[in-house]
């Protein structure tokens, strides 16, 4: 586990940090990018989780933001690195789990007969942002893979999580009662 006994050290000051593995690039660099929206994306989750949330959203959201931190290790040493380190990685048994996680909460909601906005309970809202910062996180995820490479199951991962918090969304509004706000083409 990595001890924090300084939180500021004036190296990143010009513009550079390093990566796990200790190689210096730009705080832009496609990696950090990718990481730092799944840091963003751990941190919407945190939100959602403080505004309150039905029980199984809230103790499955729990499980995944460590799984972020697992994820954001993957993302933060390049491919060669991960040889030299044991590091935690999301693996396909996690994208397997999201999977089921779906399933279950589908059944309980039901399908989508119409397209419906972001919105409804103070949850749900927080749950469709987190979901939008995922998308993002995916994109800059596939764009860094492109170019880098990346974990194997790093970006099915984040494909199906953005797909659990849609599910999520409409979850707590069915909990909470209150009807998810429908998309009215035209309006």
């Amino acid at each position: 586990m990595p001890r924090l006994t300084k939180i500021y050290t004036k190296v990143g000051d010009a513009g550079m940090t390093a990566l796990g593995g200790g190689q210096r690039v730009p705080k832009d660099d496609l990696r950090v990018q990718a990481y730092g929206t799944v840091d963003e994306l751990n941190s919407q989750i945190g939100v959602a989780l403080a505004a309150g949330l039905c029980d199984r959203p809230d103790a499955e959201l729990k499980r995944i933001q460590n799984e972020l931190f697992d994820l954001g290790s993957d993302l933060c040493f390049v491919e060669e690195d991960k040889q030299k380190w044991p590091l935690p990685q999301v693996e396909q048994r996690h994208v397997e789990k999201l999977e089921r996680l779906i399933d279950e909460m589908q059944v309980v909601v039901g399908p989508l007969e119409n397209f419906i906005l972001p919105g409804g309970s103070v949850g749900a809202a927080h749950l469709h942002v987190a979901r939008t910062v995922c998308r993002r996180a995916e994109r800059e995820t596939a764009t860094l893979a492109r170019e880098q490479g990346v974990g194997p199951h790093v970006l099915s991962y984040l494909n199906r999580l953005s797909d659990t918090l849609f599910v999520m969304a409409r979850y707590e509004n069915h909990m909470q009662g209150v009807p998810e706000p429908l998309w009215r083409p035209g309006v």
